[in-house]
């Protein structure tokens, strides 16, 4: 008899209202502390456009999005080590306010990477959002997260976006990915 193995969303970390509330409280942080500046908020794809859905929508001031569609996972839970940009930014960051808003800091290899090339674009400032850092065992430094909404055990996590394999991103709260043995 073959074994297949299946995976499903598992416990939940994280409640569509406890989302909801964490969300809010980075919309006024971040509303507070760019008031009268000229910010653009850069979304890493695909894992971070609904938290960045529901970021915007809690500011009270103007601001830009943008896009960066980056790789860096070789197959469905692990990370090759190696950043691919996939599609650049279409704005010119010099000289502005940039926040990177990202869904979940692990290693902080990919946003590290991130950081630095945009450092070398000249923007006036550079912080980041991630809604979730991961308790991550590293002998090397991560990158300092300015807005932190939750930290996770060190888990693959799916929903509110976040995806294993394209699936689950459609899930209102974030839960933990489990492998079900099927016979």
């Amino acid at each position: 008899m073959v074994k297949n193995d299946a995976h499903e969303p598992g416990d939940v970390l994280l409640s569509a209202e406890e989302i909801a509330d964490v969300v809010g409280r980075l919309g006024r942080e971040i509303s507070s502390d760019y008031h009268g500046r000229d910010l653009i908020l850069v979304n890493l794809l695909k894992g971070g456009v609904v938290f960045l859905a529901d970021l915007i929508r809690q500011l009270s001031i103007p601001h830009q999005i943008d896009f960066l569609r980056v790789s860096s996972y070789e197959d469905g839970t692990g990370s090759s080590g190696i950043v691919r940009i996939i599609e650049d930014l279409g704005t010119n960051v010099a000289g502005r306010d940039v926040l990177i808003v990202e869904d979940v800091l692990d290693s902080g290899r990919t946003l590290s990477y991130i950081l630095d090339m945009l450092r070398i674009r000249s923007p006036r400032s550079l912080e980041v959002c991630s809604l979730l850092r991961k308790q991550f065992v590293t002998t090397s430094p991560r990158p300092t997260i300015r807005y932190l909404g939750k930290e996770i055990p060190d888990v693959f996590v799916v929903g509110y976006g976040l995806d294993y394999n394209e699936r689950f991103r459609n899930l209102p709260y974030i839960a933990k990915l489990v492998i079900v043995e099927k016979l």
